[in-house]
């Protein structure tokens, strides 16, 4: 009996079923990035948002299309600009994480310290101590 039912089901077909099921995944990740830029934009009041939202999911090849051809400037800058925010958000975190008060910053310091005059060997040397310790 499942010998018979792969013969029904030649290669075409499923060569067929596969590409119509990648394409319809496509179809799902273009609108919810539509409908993703059309609710993060700060330029665009709540009724154009609505318009925009209306438009998509009434008329979705129409809406969809039609939002990418007016807007796709200004949706790669939102893109690139959130990716810089993003990324400079990670660079503080980790920055912080990593700390400014490790040994080396500490030695470091009291070294600028010792060179300006302000402390004296002495003192350089209890704070590289504490430091190491």
């Amino acid at each position: 009996m499942l010998v018979t039912a792969a013969t029904n089901y030649p290669f075409l077909n499923i060569f067929w079923t596969i590409l119509i099921f990648f394409a319809w995944v496509a179809w799902i990740w273009i609108v919810v990035t539509v409908l993703i830029d059309v609710f993060r934009r700060h330029d665009l009041s709540g009724w154009g948002k609505a318009a925009w939202t209306v438009l998509v999911v009434i008329l979705p090849f129409l809406g969809v299309l039609s939002y990418l051809i007016v807007n796709s400037d200004g949706m790669a800058q939102r893109s690139a600009r959130e990716a810089r925010d993003s990324q400079a958000q990670v660079d503080d975190y980790i920055r912080q994480a990593a700390g400014t008060n490790g040994p080396a910053t500490e030695i470091a310091r009291g070294k600028e310290l010792l060179d300006k005059g302000v402390i004296n060997q002495a003192e350089f040397d209890q704070i590289k101590a504490r430091a190491m310790a």
